[in-house]
């Protein structure tokens, strides 16, 4: 018999130890941050002027008086009084807002004055001089054209005596006469409805009122 090598039995691979499974860490909770404290909004005063406004404001009414006939420079001035939070302003301030000169400016006040817009005063403490709106500026402005028309009928009546009421442009003359007339008793009358309105006005703002009316005064004319 032919000796044979011993066959050893296969050994079988060492098994790799499977590692254990790692423990899992508790997870630690993690402090809460505390939320940034909010800004509360601070109330607001107030708003100022608009400059960019203000501006076109001016500019835009200074070119309506100039349509009306007011020569731009006063126009300009008025309107930035009008515009000003008391209703007045130094020569410098003026020049400054509107960019001009001062020469500019003491024209335009010295229109403005012979034309009885405005008046002129001394700033309290200093030496400057201020100029301000009149105090009911619009009514003292009617009442003297009313003084104006009254002039007119008077010449008028002049004219329709020289001319003889028969003639054609006596009658002409006679018609305008009435018209005038006419004009200054309603403009009177209107100007009186006026200061009722105006004061009844007044009194619903200080009592926090809002002020009703159509564009006729009080609304109860007619």
């Amino acid at each position: 018999m032919t000796d044979e090598p011993t066959r050893w039995p296969p050994q079988s691979p060492t098994p790799t130890p499977t590692p254990a499974p790692a423990q899992s860490q508790p997870v630690q909770a993690q402090p809460a941050q505390a939320e940034p404290a909010r800004t509360q909004a601070q109330p607001q005063g107030p708003a100022g002027p608009d400059p960019e406004g203000l501006s076109r404001f001016v500019e835009r009414f200074a070119s309506e008086l100039v349509e009306a006939g007011v020569p731009r420079m006063p126009a300009r001035v008025f309107a930035a009084l009008m515009a000003s939070e008391h209703g007045h302003l130094t020569a410098a301030e003026l020049g400054e807002q509107l960019q001009v000169s001062p020469a500019a400016v003491s024209g335009a006040i010295r229109y403005l004055s012979q034309v009885q817009l405005i008046s002129r005063e001394r700033e309290p403490g200093s030496r400057r001089e201020r100029y301000r709106l009149h105090d009911d500026q619009w009514y003292l402005s009617f009442s003297r054209r009313n003084e104006v028309l009254l002039r007119w009928e008077n010449t008028l009546r002049t004219g329709v005596v020289a001319l003889g009421p028969g003639s054609a442009a006596g009658q002409r003359l006679e018609e305008t006469l009435d018209f005038f007339e006419f004009l200054r008793r309603e403009m009177a009358a209107m100007l009186d409805r006026w200061i009722e309105h105006r004061d009844k006005r007044h009194r619903g703002q200080r009592h926090g009122e809002r002020p009703h009316g159509d564009g006729d005064g009080d609304g109860d004319a007619g």
